[in-house]
Order: structure tokens, then C-alpha cells, then sequence
């Protein structure tokens, strides 16, 4: 395991932010249990958890004016920091020519995380919120996603219905076309009784 400090790195025209390595799952297909990095960047491991100075400076070096859309997702949930999170969107939401849309890849337990409800913040910062479904029953997705909450199959539902009913942000649940056809399904009408998009991402992505 390589480390380093790699707080943003380039997907495409978009710009990544890498807060933190703390994830509360271990899910079976997760890039991190065999690459050091995503997409040809840098080592995503961090040495430490960056410090709003450490992130401050890193954006100093960017033009981010060149970029489409600021994501955070990294080699950890984010909402691990949701504070840092917050204040690290709001900064670059200040500076000029700032990309206009940003959003979230989740989990979508940062309910749990926090211990407390956590759309209202993250709905009106961010435009759109995209939460990792990664099964459509909750047998499979304990069996896939291993997360160490007993309740993460509820709770990610209710974070995911709590962030429609803000309806000032795009909410979607994907699944990675790795798994059987079934479970799509069965993951589609979940997320559309809940009121979210499905989006089945390549597993390469």
C-alpha cells in the first residue's frame, strides 16, 4: 500500500476530492483491495488526514476553472468528514470560476456516521447526491457491501428518501454491472420507490 497526499486528482473533466480513508464497509468489489489509486492517479491512501490548510494550499495549485463538476469521493466515504466536507465546498464555491455543479459519491450512511440526519446539509451544498445502492435486496447487500452497521440496509434508504424530499438535489442509487441481473432489478425498483434514479455504473469506472 502506497501513501500519499493526494487530496483532488482529475477524472475526465472533473475534479475528485480525497478527504479521508475511513469507510464504515468493506465491500467485495471495492478498488481499494487491489489498486493504490483510481483512473491513473496518484496514490489515493493518505498518510494522514489532510487539515483545512493542507487542503487550502492543494487548491491553491489548481485552475479550476478548466473543470465541469467537483466530486467528492476518494479512497473513503466522505461523510466521514462531513464537517471538513462542508467547509471545503463552501470555500471553493467562493472562489472565481468555480465549476457550477458538485456532487457526492456516498454510501449513503452518513446518518449513521454522524448520529444525526445529515441530508439537509449536504442537499442544499451539493447538486447532486449519488449513494452506492450496490444490491437490491438487503440480504445481498450485507453479503456484498459487509458494512459494520446491523441497520446500514435501512438507513441508507431513509438517507436516500430524506434527500428526495429535500428536492433541491439529484439523488441517485447505483449498482455496478457485476452483479446478476436480478439484483439490478430488484435495485431499480427500489430506488424508484424511493424516488431516485438507478445508475449502473461499469465496474471499471
Amino acid at each position: 500500500m502506497k501513501k500519499a497526499m493526494t487530496i483532488f486528482y482529475e477524472v475526465g473533466n472533473n475534479l475528485y476530492v480525497n478527504l479521508t480513508n475511513k469507510c464504515p464497509c468493506n465491500c467485495t468489489f471495492c478498488i481499494r483491495n487491489h489498486a493504490d489509486g483510481a483512473y491513473g492517479s496518484e496514490p489515493l491512501w493518505l498518510e494522514h488526514e489532510p487539515t483545512a490548510d493542507e487542503i487550502f494550499s492543494a487548491m491553491n495549485q489548481l485552475d479550476i476553472a478548466k473543470y465541469k463538476e467537483i466530486v467528492f469521493c476518494g479512497y473513503g466515504e466522505p461523510t466521514c468528514r462531513l464537517d471538513m466536507l462542508i467547509t471545503v465546498a463552501n470555500e471553493l464555491k467562493a472562489r472565481q470560476y468555480c465549476p457550477p455543479l458538485f456532487r457526492i459519491n456516498t454510501n449513503g450512511l452518513g446518518d449513521l456516521i454522524n448520529g444525526e440526519p445529515i441530508a439537509e446539509k449536504l442537499c442544499g451544498l451539493l447538486d447532486t447526491i449519488s449513494i452506492s445502492l450496490n444490491a437490491g435486496t438487503k440480504d445481498e447487500y450485507m453479503k456484498v457491501t459487509r458494512p459494520k452497521f446491523e441497520n446500514a440496509w435501512e438507513a441508507m434508504q431513509k438517507f436516500t428518501a430524506d434527500c428526495v424530499a429535500q428536492k433541491s438535489a439529484k439523488v441517485i442509487m447505483s449498482v455496478v454491472d457485476v452483479i446478476p441481473a436480478e439484483q439490478i432489478e430488484a435495485a431499480r425498483k427500489l430506488a424508484e420507490s424511493l424516488g431516485a434514479e438507478l445508475r449502473v455504473r461499469a465496474y471499471d469506472e
